[in-house]
């Protein structure tokens, strides 16, 4: 589908950024199998979300909201130090086939926008202590405690079309945890062989998750086992695994005084989507949208 605002192509990875955006808050708040059974309407307020930040942009343009230089040069320095200094930076620069002036430029966009956005909810009152405890009582499933496991893991990858491959990937994990269960350490092990990030960064550590966060068989695996356990070796779509349980926690109802400022920031984000939506509507009714 494309989308144009006054003749205007919105690019899709702007719709994109936009739902990757919404997934990410929503996950402090619901699980993952919620957002799942959403991602539909998740999409939809994402196309949404992407027309009115255009018309946002458009609008602070307009408005020639000014950017305070030490604005740009505090995000463009964040920029430069995610990439690893400026020298990585400015490798990087060809490969993504951009240049710094567009960079600043999108800096200073994006800046406009927060800073007209900042003049659509400034004054807004914080939720009252009543309203925050209300929306906990109408919502107390939303905020339970799904059960969790933390675990480690050793990944060997293989093609699944070479048999020998898969043999030898085979071969190789059950030495390693041969290896393990006679003394090897498990970090150590997946720090060496892994083909998972994991192993290099943490020694194979997952940190905690939730049930449907992994893939099947290995969502399965890992909540029919003990912590302190190894399993057998599993398969799944990214290749072979054996995983080390570290821990895990019952699942069960939200406590409010655990969860209380977390539901004050969904309120609070929620008045914050409210007034700028509002301002959006009145943009938007006096251009053109088309989808098509």
């Amino acid at each position: 589908m494309t989308i144009r605002v006054n003749g205007k192509v919105i690019p899709s990875e702007a719709v994109e950024y936009e739902l990757g955006r919404l997934i990410r808050f929503y996950a402090e708040h619901l699980s993952e199998s919620e957002i799942r059974n959403q991602i539909d309407v998740l999409r939809e307020r994402a196309k949404q979300q992407a027309i009115g930040a255009k018309l946002l942009l458009d609008e602070a343009a307009r408005l020639d909201i000014q950017v305070p230089d030490e604005d740009v040069l505090e995000k463009f320095n964040e920029i430069v130090t995610q990439c690893g200094g400026r020298a990585a930076f400015d490798a990087l620069l060809p490969k993504q086939n951009v240049t710094e002036q567009s960079i600043r430029a999108g800096i200073v966009q994006g800046r406009r926008v927060d800073l007209l956005v900042e003049r659509i909810t400034s004054g807004m009152p914080e939720p009252k202590e009543d309203d925050v405890r209300a929306h906990f009582e109408a919502h107390t499933t939303e905020y339970s405690k799904p059960p969790r496991a933390s675990a480690q893991h050793i990944l060997i990858k293989f093609d699944a079309k070479n048999t020998p491959e898969r043999a030898t990937a085979l071969a190789k994990l059950e030495k390693i945890r041969r290896d393990i269960t006679q003394g090897s350490v498990f970090a150590d092990q997946a720090s060496i062989h892994s083909d998972c990030p994991s192993g290099k960064q943490a020694g194979g550590s997952l940190g905690w998750f939730s049930r449907g966060m992994m893939v099947p068989e290995f969502d399965q695996a890992v909540f029919s086992m003990e912590v302190g356990t190894l399993s057998e070796i599993l398969e799944s779509q990214f290749g072979f695994h054996i995983i080390f349980k570290t821990g895990h926690e019952d699942g069960g109802p939200a406590d409010f005084d655990e969860v209380r400022e977390k539901v004050r920031e969904f309120l609070r984000h929620a008045r914050r989507g409210e007034a700028i939506a509002a301002y959006v509507a009145d943009l938007r009714s006096k251009v053109i949208v088309e989808e098509n």
